[in-house]
């Protein structure tokens, strides 16, 4: 945001703020991490046989990493760092995860995938208490991501069945999660009022709110626009 300087013995000029709005686009993440999580779960549960895990890996590549990535690209402007920090998170470890499945033989584990899963449990931890604080079902969702990607990760490390199991179950727990999490933003966008609860609180029971007064009187306090981060 800038100003002209203002002549000799005028006024100073006023600051303009503008705004562009922009549709949240965690459900399009949401989605795609449900579809994802679903369908590995298949895999695990044996629902998907172990010889098409190529295929499940396909699904990781072609559906989940590219609406995650979108999510993640497009929550930044929306000024939900932590959802986006979270989404981008998702997208890169949907990519790693199907290209070592793709070239790995079906029914097989990796210990670079148990260590790549567990680091990712790990670091997802980041956005999800952050995102919990505020909004707590999407906090709930990547909180539940974590833990399905470190049961995961114990299993590609360990090779035991009953990892693999109860990371199935989880990834089964996740989708549902995640499909309402969708739900709930998209009607709430739709609506303009909240339909389901998101559990929002805090300064972002703004966003689900008609008035936008409130939604700018921080935005002069907010990095980017002070002199000094």
């Amino acid at each position: 945001m800038t100003t002209d300087p203002a002549p000799s013995g005028a006024s100073a000029p006023q600051p303009r703020t503008f705004l562009r709005p922009l549709a949240t686009p965690l459900p399009l993440g949401f989605l795609g991490l449900a579809v994802a999580t679903f369908v590995l779960s298949g895999l695990q549960l044996g629902w998907v046989p172990a010889g098409q895990a190529h295929q499940v890996a396909l699904v990781m590549l072609a559906f989940a990493f590219p609406a995650q990535l979108i999510a993640a690209v497009y929550g930044f402007p929306c000024r939900d760092a932590a959802a986006a920090t979270g989404m981008g998170v998702l997208a890169g470890t949907w990519l790693t995860l199907g290209l070592i499945t793709l070239s790995s033989p079906p029914g097989s584990t990796s210990d670079t995938a148990g260590l790549l899963l567990l680091a990712v449990g790990l670091v997802l931890l980041v956005p999800a208490v952050v995102a919990v604080n505020s909004k707590g079902v999407p906090g709930a969702v990547l909180l539940t991501a974590a833990l399905r990607f470190l049961v995961t990760g114990a299993y590609q490390y360990t090779s035991d069945s009953g990892w693999k199991t109860a990371a199935g179950v989880i990834g089964v727990v996740l989708a549902a999660i995640a499909l309402y999490a969708a739900l709930a933003l998209e009607l709430e966008g739709q609506r303009h009022r909240t339909v389901l609860p998101v559990l929002r609180w805090g300064g972002n029971t703004i966003a689900a709110q008609g008035s936008s007064a409130g939604r700018t009187d921080l935005l002069s306090r907010e990095p980017g626009v002070r002199r000094e981060l």
